[in-house]
């Protein structure tokens, strides 16, 4: 099974400094600590990560080649603040990405990974469930965001095919969706994982394919209305300098 992502609050031994910056910021970003369109210093990030400018810069750049990070001329870099259309882009790759994984995993998934599955999706509904009076609290929403990728990579796993589940580990569609949906993704229903399992389980590709498309594609408009008005803005604020 992959092992969950967890927040890193002190440094590493195994890891490379910059590897060790990398996942510090990603960290805040994903934690709302600095918010799409936010400015990221080099000078200010290595100071407050005890650090030298190289490894904030490597991973920086790491970052900007996953698409968490932009850089612009006169800008700077920054957290990534898409289109519209970047925003469905990104959902329609996890869409296809994931629709497959449904489809295989209906067919292949053991039935300990059925059950595990099942224990998940309900875990994993409870904890959206408790965000509701829970806006503000980042540790909390980033656990929940962290178990949220994890459950969708462990239907991956399931599957049985391995470059799939690299492919989407690899592509960061999900830590991608992960920063558009707290931002703007509206609440979740009450069953709403626990229903993708029950259809994906079922063991019919078509009904799981369905099932996953209209899961991921849940609250897509809402996302792009809420982030879109932002990019508007500043795009019309670039367009005068």
């Amino acid at each position: 099974m992959t092992a969950p992502i967890l927040p890193i609050t002190a440094p590493n031994k195994a890891l490379s400094l910059s590897e060790h910056a990398y996942l510090l910021i990603r960290e805040r970003i994903l934690k709302g600590e600095i918010p799409l369109g936010g400015a990221l210093s080099r000078r200010k990030l290595a100071s407050e990560l005890g650090v030298s400018l190289l490894p904030v810069a490597e991973a920086l750049q790491r970052l900007e080649n996953e698409g968490l990070v932009e850089s612009q001329p006169r800008v700077g870099t920054r957290v990534c603040l898409p289109t519209a259309q970047d925003i469905r882009d990104r959902y329609e790759i996890r869409e296809a990405l994931e629709s497959q994984a449904a489809r295989l995993y209906s067919q292949r998934a053991s039935t300990r990974d059925r059950m595990e599955l099942e224990k998940m999706a309900d875990h994993m509904d409870a904890l959206f469930n408790s965000c509701n009076g829970r806006n503000n609290d980042r540790e909390f929403l980033y656990a929940v965001n962290s178990y949220h990728m994890q459950f969708h990579l462990r239907i991956a796993e399931a599957a049985g095919c391995r470059p799939l589940q690299q492919t989407i580990e690899k592509n960061h569609v999900l830590i991608l969706n992960w920063l558009f949906d707290v931002t703007a993704r509206p609440p979740l229903p009450v069953r709403f994982h626990r229903d993708l399992i029950l259809a994906i389980n079922r063991g019919d590709p078509e009904e799981a394919d369905r099932t996953m498309r209209q899961h991921v594609r849940y609250g897509v408009d809402a996302i792009v209305s809420g982030i879109g008005p932002r990019t508007a803005v500043e795009s019309a604020v670039r367009r005068t300098k």
